[in-house]
């Protein structure tokens, strides 16, 4: 048993006006927000791979972290250490979920029939442990990027062999997530795209990539697993293109090979903005296409072009995409997972509480403020007049299909319709929601 954390009490809510570091200044998990207690609005999960699978090193540097169940191999006792370290780091904390990529708690596997076998070791370890502590699974997945096997994608490898490998990894992860009451289970296709036209052929990638999800998900109804299967959009890194670009491309991909009722998204922030997007309109998107599921709360830097993984920390920048979350009744199965990591340069088991606390308060701050522009309705009230010729009669048959486009000529030159356009009030708006920020 690791003693990693011993010197660090559980972190526990003291008020805003505590200048205890290791203490909650705004998450109050059983204050009621919008109906519900905090602590189920936002349904916050820690992940094992950031913080328990990462040494601190990038492209440039070795590990920078000294951890001691990081021992620069997964055997047995570095895995018991990493998987008790995890469970104790998470119940201090006080956040209700954790998620794991198969890879973040096993063995290193020395065959396919090994890693089925080295995950069910794991799974029976963490079983005993969610029992002990009473945290929940918000998702598994399989890492289907990691090893040299997959530098040319997964599901969207030009080798079949590589495409059933995959297969019977998801296969392993989706029946351990299953029976330790996961729910969700998450795709990331980090490699499912390329990096050259000249040796792609993309039309059979794409059919692929539909047959593999095809194939979850009948497997999902085979076992009776009942959560949710999650998709989580990226545009690009490592691939130079990734298939899964966006939340509407998603979409659109799920409608094209039938998949729609069988597959929501995992939005995460920092991928929105490197497709160009902000995190509220992939929010909004992913409503608009029915296919909301959960959330990857972290953030970029804005002078990086890459994936950097940061804590948010920024109540006001988060305040619109947790309204929006909000007024559509908040999360099913999903939640706010923090796929973070520290910075090479916070090395100190301390500071791993310090991010995740700074990110609960950031969260529970955003959710106060949602929940201030909810009840004021100023701005919904704002929408639904904007919006009301719509529901009046001609709005209704436009939309209903009883109007024809000649219907409509013939009607607007009978009327000498001369229409004035209506200020869209932008800035009066960014002020409502301003007001509940401070």
């Amino acid at each position: 048993m690791t003693d990693y954390f011993a010197d660090i009490p559980s972190i526990s809510f003291e008020g805003p006006d505590s200048d205890n570091p290791l203490a909650f200044r705004v998450y109050d998990a059983e204050r009621q927000v919008l109906g519900k207690p905090m602590r189920e609005q936002l349904r916050m999960a820690v992940c094992l791979w950031h913080n328990f699978a990462w040494g601190g090193h990038d492209i440039f540097g070795d590990p920078a972290f000294e951890r001691p169940w990081l021992t620069g191999r997964w055997d047995a006792d570095s895995n018991r250490l990493r998987l008790d370290a995890a469970f104790d780091f998470i119940t201090r904390l006080g956040a209700p979920y954790f998620c794991f990529h198969d890879l973040d708690v096993m063995e290193t596997p020395e065959s396919l029939r090994d890693h089925e076998r080295k995950l069910a070791d794991a799974e029976a370890i963490i079983a005993g442990k969610m029992e002990d502590t009473g945290l929940g699974l918000l998702w598994g997945t399989a890492n289907l990027f990691g090893h040299r096997r997959f530098m040319a994608g997964a599901a969207t490898n030009p080798d079949p062999d590589i495409f059933a490998y995959a297969a019977a990894q998801v296969k392993f992860a989706l029946e351990t997530t299953h029976r330790l009451g996961g729910e969700n289970y998450v795709l990331w296709g980090g490699r499912e795209g390329y990096d050259s036209l000249l040796n792609t052929d993309m039309r059979r990638e794409l059919d692929q990539f539909g047959r593999f999800l095809a194939l979850v998900a009948e497997h999902k109804h085979r076992i009776g697993f009942k959560g949710l299967l999650l998709i989580e959009p990226k545009p690009q890194e490592p691939t130079k293109h990734q298939y899964d670009y966006d939340v509407s491309t998603v979409a659109g991909f799920l409608r094209r090979y039938g998949l729609e009722q069988e597959y929501a998204v995992n939005i995460e922030v920092n991928h929105a903005t490197l497709a160009g997007h902000s995190f509220e309109h992939e929010v909004a998107s992913a409503y608009a296409n029915d296919v909301f599921g959960s959330i990857d709360i972290n953030r970029g830097d804005p002078q990086n072009g890459w994936d950097t993984d940061q804590y948010p920390n920024n109540a006001a920048d988060l305040a619109t995409a947790m309204t929006i979350i909000m007024e559509q009744g908040g999360f099913t199965s999903g939640g706010f997972n923090f796929d973070t990591k520290l910075r090479r340069q916070s090395i100190d088991a301390e500071d791993m509480f310090h991010a995740h606390i700074g990110g609960m308060d950031t969260l529970a701050r955003a959710l106060l403020i949602a929940e201030k522009v909810i009840e004021d309705r100023q701005l919904a009230a704002f929408r639904e007049q904007r919006y009301a010729g719509w529901s009046e009669d001609k709005g209704r048959a436009i939309l209903s299909g009883d109007l024809s486009l000649a219907d409509l000529a013939e009607e607007a030159l009978a009327a000498n319709h001369d229409p004035r356009p209506v200020s869209g009030r932008q800035e009066y708006l960014e002020n409502l929601v301003n007001r509940q920020v401070g």
